[in-house]
Order: structure tokens, then C-alpha cells, then sequence
């Protein structure tokens, strides 16, 4: 029989509940990113949350990178209360612009201290760093409780848009047993399908599950990065192989805690593996190059195996991608994959060579005026 790994915590959640009545109650407008949040927490991306932290496991959270139970957990998932006349007890609509709806029902309000929380979860409290600088533009208070959501939002690429109860019915039908799952915000050069493909190797099937959302200034858009795998698995992958599924949730550049945080949802995907790359969910200076592979030693009861790659780079004298473990020859005849670099090429209208990026996916990136978010 075909198990899958068990979501975190032992149970998938499922919060939805479409026939819930909500006349009459009072109705909150909320961001698309928290309404994110909310339809991760409800379809159980976020297991075993059933909604936002009240003090207790807010502050396990900080502290020990773990829930009140224990369980590991390394972000917190808050909900802010901003100037909102709000008691415990109450139970209120949360509504946003993409047309998602969902209730609240508020079990604790609690204060909390803006800069133990940005320095705990981002080692900093420097508020060039966005996540920190989101933080500081918070309110003074936080509300925890449980929520369940009444209507899906409505937005773009939802023909990619797997949940886990999804994913876990579609590897099971392809006979996958064990699954790597690659976290990216970027478009696919020819290093990450080396590391892809290594990892690939050794398992039944590739998750290849894009984050979609909000992103710093910089990074790719959303279009962009799916259109450049979809054309990449096209050409490159076996078709029996590779699974494309967007994740709709904010970068959070919290570097090593993301990284375990990552890990999580994509066990929650029914995913045995994780690959972790070079300063995963890294910003600025913020974190060391691998920091994000050191964590993992902290969490030995994480349930999902981290797949670690260092450094890889094209060799000219190989004549293909390879790693340091692997290849002779010395620097010169090395190219490393940078993303800054290869950004500041297309900026340039340099189309990617091939030594770096597949002719199939530059065609896509170049083929728009501005494929950076502003």
C-alpha cells in the first residue's frame, strides 16, 4: 500500500465550511496576503493551525521554535488588530478584494513586543529588512483564534493551485511513494534543474511548488516564473515525473526559520523530501550562506528529510553543470549561477547563454518588457 508521510501533526485540517450563515455579523476588510494565510490555514497547508496563534503558541513559537504542544513551528501566523474595536469573544467576517470570505471567532487579544518579535524571527531589527519593516508598521496588539473559511478567493493561475488533500490523491494515483519538493521565487536556471534533477534521482516524483504572492522589489513576477517552468518541465522533464503547483503565501525572508517553515507545508503536501539550497529564503546580509542547512540539526522530529546542496556551477571543461564535490578543474574554467547576475543581464537585454539558462526559458523571460516586480 502507498502511505504518504502524515501532515504535521498527525491530521490534515480542513476548515471550510460553505453553508455557514454569516448575516448579520459584523464584516472586516483584510489584505489578499492575509486572506492567504487564512486559505492555507483552511485547507491545512498551515497543519495543524485551525487559525491564528493566541499568546501561548505565539510565544512557544518565538522562544523554541515549537507550538505549545511542542510540535515544531517556526513562524508565527498572527493576526493584526491594527485599530480594530475588537473583544474576546466575538466572532467576525474577514472579506478581501480577490473575494475571499471567512470567520473569526477571536479566543484571546494579547500585546506583544515588536522588536523581540523582529529579532527572534529575522535575527535582526534593522527595518530595511521587509519583514521586520512590516512588523513596525503593525499595531500594538494581536488576536488568536480559530477561523473557517466561507468562500475561496478568486484569482489568476488557479489551474495550478493544488491543495493538499489534492496533491496527496495525485501522487498516490502516480504509484509516487517518495517525493522531493523544490521551493523557488525565481525563474529556473540550469543550476536549480541540477539540483532538481539530482534529488529527482533518488525519489519517485519532483513537487516543483513556486511561491505566488507578495514578493520584495527585484524579484520575478508570478506570470513570469510560471511560464518559465511550465516551458522547462515541457521540454526537460518526463512528464510522469514532475508536478507544477503554485503556493499562494508572502516571502517572508526569515532565512533558516523559513526554511523549516517551508519544509512543513510541503510536508503537508504529502512530500518525504526538501531541498534546501544556498541562503534559502535569504535577504540583504541577513543570514549566513548556511544557516538555513544548520537549523535542520535543531529539528530531528521534523518528519520531512532536507536534501542539502552547496555549491554547484557550469564547468567549461566538463561541459556541464557540476558541484564541487565532483569536478577538478580549477576556478577559471568555472561559471557559478548567480541570481543577481542573471538578473542584471536581462535588466541589460542580455539573453541568458545557454551554459546558464535553457534557450526554451530566456525566450519566455525576455520575451517581457519588465519581468520584475517594481
Amino acid at each position: 500500500m502507498n502511505r504518504l508521510p502524515a501532515p504535521h501533526g498527525g491530521k490534515l485540517i480542513y476548515r471550510v465550511n460553505e453553508e455557514k450563515n454569516i448575516d448579520g455579523m459584523e464584516r472586516i476588510e483584510i489584505s489578499n496576503d492575509l486572506a492567504h494565510d487564512i486559505e492555507n490555514i483552511a485547507y491545512g497547508v498551515f497543519s495543524p493551525l485551525e487559525g491564528f496563534l493566541c499568546r501561548e503558541d505565539f510565544e512557544n513559537v518565538l522562544y523554541n521554535m515549537r507550538l505549545s504542544n511542542d510540535l515544531p513551528w517556526t513562524i508565527p501566523i498572527v493576526f493584526d488588530l491594527k485599530n480594530m474595536e475588537l473583544k474576546e469573544g466575538d466572532e467576525i467576517v474577514l472579506f478581501a478584494k480577490n473575494g475571499m470570505v471567512a470567520t473569526f471567532e477571536i479566543e484571546e487579544i494579547y500585546g506583544y513586543d515588536k522588536k523581540e518579535y523582529a529579532e527572534k524571527v529575522f535575527k535582526t531589527t534593522d527595518v530595511q529588512h521587509p519583514g521586520v519593516k512590516k512588523i513596525m508598521e503593525m499595531g500594538s496588539k494581536l488576536a488568536g483564534g480559530k477561523i473557517e473559511l466561507v468562500k475561496r478567493g478568486d484569482e489568476e493561475f488557479e489551474e495550478y493551485h493544488l491543495m493538499p488533500h489534492e496533491t496527496r490523491i495525485l501522487f498516490k494515483e502516480k504509484g509516487w511513494k517518495e517525493i522531493v519538493a523544490f521551493q523557488t521565487r525565481n525563474v529556473p536556471h540550469l543550476g536549480h534543474e541540477y539540483v532538481q534533477k539530482t534529488a529527482l534521482t533518488f525519489v519517485d516524483g519532483i513537487f516543483i511548488n513556486p511561491i505566488i504572492g507578495k514578493k520584495k522589489k527585484g524579484d520575478f513576477k508570478d506570470e513570469v516564473i510560471i511560464k518559465a517552468y511550465d516551458a522547462l518541465i515541457k521540454h526537460y522533464y518526463l512528464k510522469d515525473r514532475a508536478v507544477l503547483s503554485i503556493l499562494r503565501t508572502e516571502m517572508r525572508y526569515a532565512g533558516p526559520r523559513e526554511a523549516i517553515f517551508h519544509a512543513i507545508m510541503r510536508k503537508n503536501f504529502g512530500c518525504t523530501h526538501f531541498i534546501v539550497g544556498r541562503d534559502h529564503a535569504g535577504v540583504g546580509n541577513y543570514y549566513k550562506p548556511y544557516e538555513a542547512h544548520d537549523i535542520f540539526k535543531e529539528f530531528p522530529d521534523l518528519g520531512i528529510t532536507p536534501i542539502f546542496f552547496k555549491s554547484f556551477f557550469y564547468c567549461k571543461k566538463c561541459g556541464h553543470v557540476v558541484n564541487e564535490k565532483i569536478c577538478p578543474h580549477e576556478n577559471e574554467y568555472h561559471i557559478y549561477y548567480s541570481g543577481t547576475a542573471i538578473r542584471k543581464m536581462i535588466r541589460a537585454g542580455e539573453v541568458p547563454p545557454e551554459n546558464m539558462m535553457r534557450k526554451e526559458v530566456a525566450e519566455i523571460v525576455m520575451s517581457y518588457d519588465n519581468p520584475f516586480v517594481d
